[in-house]
Order: structure tokens, then sequence, then C-alpha cells
């Protein structure tokens, strides 16, 4: 498939996005249970929601240049019946609003108590309002997805796993994130943060490259006999039929050659894996915000280039009559 770029930085974005506003809200749970102590509420949770929506919001408006027509772009929450996208499209701005309240509650001290055990731990308004983030998080995680695992024809995105790598990298660049931001706002976290960042990061090379290994040893279903439907045993190609390109060389064909994507595909198993673990762990132990930072902008590129692959590296089965010449 061509990559394109408005929907890797969508994508990249919005889970980066995603992972820091659950490791907010893991931490004020952690914080109301008494595993940890309060953080501060406007250095820490609103400036966190900050940067959760400049990143959800830097997401969106990647996904706009995607589309032929953004002014329809409403419609297409209208399918929610039956398509993952039109789930992303609703999930994604209720994330953003969740993300919003949370953040604006914790700016202005609006934070009711709902409720108080018997041993004295009170859960708040803001608590409520961050579990119903947190969820909404993990379902656009499995919305953005479900868009690619349920396209049967495309073998390479049909399985569960592309879910959990959806969701594991997305969690790990957002932790990688938060442990930077703890290292300017709040250094007691940086070691738990650093710690998951890390767990999260070695979790997500297992599943993708369990994902890479899968894809390597898939047996496609369509052939040079069903592209055309003709069952004989012996079919060469000699042309495409063509002269020039099409819709369906430019849209289904990344147009690169092997050598280049199997330059991304060793760059970022490097890039979005061991380097950032490296960086995490050099920073971490150092408590040095420049390091983890850097941590988060080596993964992102990696990111980038991981997603850039995935999209690559789906095979149309249009491709054997188009493509092989």
């Amino acid at each position: 498939m061509h990559p394109a770029f408005s929907v890797i930085f969508l994508t990249t974005l919005i889970g980066a996005a995603q992972g820091l506003f659950l490791a907010l809200f893991v931490t004020q749970w952690f914080a109301t249970v008494g595993l940890i102590a309060p953080q501060d509420s406007v250095q820490f949770y609103a400036m966190g929601n900050v940067v959760v929506l400049v990143l959800l919001g830097l997401g969106l408006f990647a996904s706009f240049f995607h589309l032929g027509r953004p002014e329809r772009a409403w419609r297409s929450a209208t399918r929610w019946r039956t398509s993952w996208l039109s789930r992303e499209v609703i999930v994604l701005p209720a994330l953003m609003g969740f993300s919003f309240i949370h953040g604006a509650m914790h700016l202005l001290g609006w934070d009711a108590v709902l409720w108080t055990t018997a041993g004295g731990v009170s859960f708040t308004l803001s608590l409520l309002v961050g579990a119903l983030g947190a969820l909404t998080a993990l379902a656009l995680f499995i919305s953005t997805g479900m868009i690619y695992a349920c396209i049967k024809f495309l073998q390479e995105w049909a399985s569960p796993l592309t879910v959990v790598n959806f969701t594991v990298l997305g969690i790990a660049s957002g932790f990688t994130l938060a442990t930077a931001f703890a290292a300017a706002v709040s250094p007691e976290l940086v070691h738990p943060f650093g710690i998951s960042a890390i767990a999260f990061t070695a979790l997500g090379l297992v599943t993708r490259v369990a994902a890479l290994i899968r894809n390597k040893r898939l047996k496609h279903k369509s052939s040079l006999q069903t592209a055309i439907g003709v069952r004989h045993t012996h079919i060469q190609q000699k042309a495409q039929g063509a002269m020039g390109g099409s819709f369906n060389t430019r849209e289904f064909f990344h147009g690169k050659s092997d050598a280049v994507v199997k330059t991304v595909l060793w760059t970022f198993l490097l890039l979005t894996f061991p380097v950032p673990m490296l960086l995490v762990w050099i920073g971490m132990t150092a408590e040095a915000f420049g390091v983890l930072a850097l941590a988060f902008a080596v993964q992102y590129l990696g990111l980038v280039c991981e997603r850039w692959f995935f999209f690559a590296q789906a095979n149309h089965p249009q491709n054997l009559y188009y493509q092989t010449i």
C-alpha cells in the first residue's frame, strides 16, 4: 500500500497522546489510593493535559490532508454502526473533550469528592473524568487498529497483532514522553515512568517482531490465476496493459525498491526499541531532561518509520496485475 504521511502522523501523534493521558490517569489513581505522593494539579495534570491536547490536535490536523473534501469530514461519523473509521472519528474528539475537562478541573480546582471509603480514601470527580478518558483512549487504540485489522484481503494487516501493536507502541511512546515530562515538572516520577516506558517498549519489540515473523511466513490467498480468473498453471505476466501510471499504481503500491523497504525496516527496529530504551535508562539514572526528551524524539522518529513500513508491507492483491512488471 502507499504510505500516506497524513495517516502516519495521525496514528503516531494520537498514540503518544493516548499513552501520556493513561500515564496521567494512572498517576492520579496511585496518588488517590496512597501508593505515591499527590502531584501538583496545575504543573502536572493541567500542563500534562495541554501536551495531550496539542498532540491530539496535531494528529487531527494531519488527518485532514488525507481527505479529498475536508468540509465533508463530519459525514464519516455517520457510519458508526459498521465502520471502525467512523468510530475512530467519534472517539478521538471524545478523548479531546475528556482531556480538556480533566485539565481544566485541575487548573481551576473544581474537584468535588464523590465517595470516601471507610479507610479514608477519597475518590474525586476529576478521577472519574480521568477514568472515562482512559477508557476512551483504549477505545481509540482499538478503533484505529481495527480499521486495518478488519481488512481481510490485506493479509499483512488482518491479525490481532495489528491492534496489539497500535496499542502497545502508543502506550510505550506515551510513557517515554511522560518520563521526559516528569523530569521537567515532577522528578520523583522519573523512575516509575522510565521503568514503565522501558517495559512497554520491550513488550512492543516482542509483539512487533511477532507480527514481522507472521507476515514473513504468510501464504497469500491471491495469485496470478485468481487475479485474472484463469486456472492455467503456467501464467507469465508480460505487461500491465498501460503505458503510464494510474490510481491503482499510485494508491496501492509504495513505489520503492526492496532495498529502501529493508532499510526502513532495520531503521525502525533500531530507533523505536533499543536506542530509546538505552536513552531512557541513561536519562533516568542521571535525571537529565535533555536525554529523556531525546529518547522520545528518537522513538517518535522510529515510530514514523515503523508506520511507513506497516503500510508499505501490505500487499494489495491488485499488485499481482499492476506492479510485478
